[in-house]
């Protein structure tokens, strides 16, 4: 199924965007390795997989695939047709443990993992914290080389609130890979998942180009949300006031 999937979906996609692509002699031809991208766009493990020639298998929310009705079992079958993976978030410690067992098993068989350090799309196109539990904890329990990805422009292709996609070149940049193996054994130490994501990330920094934030993507996010909810309460009250201004105007004298 992913070898049609490919063909229908990252053909058109190679066709109508031409996406340009520097470093592919990074990828080996055969065996485990992880790919550790920026995430800037759901677009993203689109573009990725259709500029290579071996299956990378992502993760994806359980949710993807266990929704009831026809439109469900589709969406289930293009995920599994591109190779996601579920990964159920209703644990006790959620996505993290089962992203881990996921990206272990996949890597066990010889094939390439991809996985999002940061856990969740950037909201504004920065490069933000990368999260020290999937990536790190999955490369020190393999001894799988780290592939470092930069997805260039992805996110001015389909920007929130845009249906249809803007046809334009997006670009793709693969590091050389990094060896973690020195560290493997100690994937319970967070101070060593800590140095080992970090160093992930300034190698995506070097290669994407992107403004680096210290903090992670879902609390710039909570950020954002709060201030847009801010905003909007401080204009219902300036209308509110503006209008009870109005009135009392209009009120007769006496």
């Amino acid at each position: 199924m992913y070898g049609a999937m490919k063909v229908a979906i990252g053909g058109p996609l190679k066709i109508g965007f031409r996406p340009w692509v520097e470093g592919l002699e990074n990828i080996p031809a055969a065996g485990p390795a992880i790919l550790a991208s920026n995430h800037l766009s759901f677009s993203d493990s689109f573009f990725l997989p259709a500029v290579l020639d071996r299956k990378v298998t992502f993760i994806a929310k359980a949710e993807y695939f266990t929704t009831p009705g026809v439109k469900g079992k589709l969406t289930a079958a293009f995920f599994k047709g591109v190779g996601q993976l579920p990964v159920d978030r209703s644990g006790s410690r959620g996505a993290g443990e089962a992203a881990v067992k996921s990206g272990i098993e996949v890597l066990e068989r010889g094939e390439l993992f991809g996985i999002y350090p940061e856990g969740t799309r950037s909201p504004d196109g920065r490069l933000y914290r990368g999260k020290p539990g999937g990536l790190a904890r999955v490369a020190l329990a393999t001894g799988a080389p780290v592939i470092p990805v930069a997805m260039i422009d992805t996110e001015k292709i389909q920007p929130p609130g845009k249906v249809v996609p803007k046809l334009m070149r997006p670009g793709i940049r693969i590091g050389k890979p990094l060896d973690f193996t020195r560290y493997q054994g100690m994937e319970h130490d967070r101070f060593v998942l800590r140095a080992v994501t970090d160093e992930v990330m300034y190698e995506i920094m070097k290669l994407s180009g992107q403004e680096y934030v210290d903090m992670y993507a879902t609390a710039a996010k909570r950020q954002i949300a709060d201030a847009a909810k801010a905003e909007a309460k401080a204009k219902a009250e300036a209308a509110k006031g503006s209008a009870s201004e109005k009135s009392e105007k209009e009120r007769p004298a006496g």
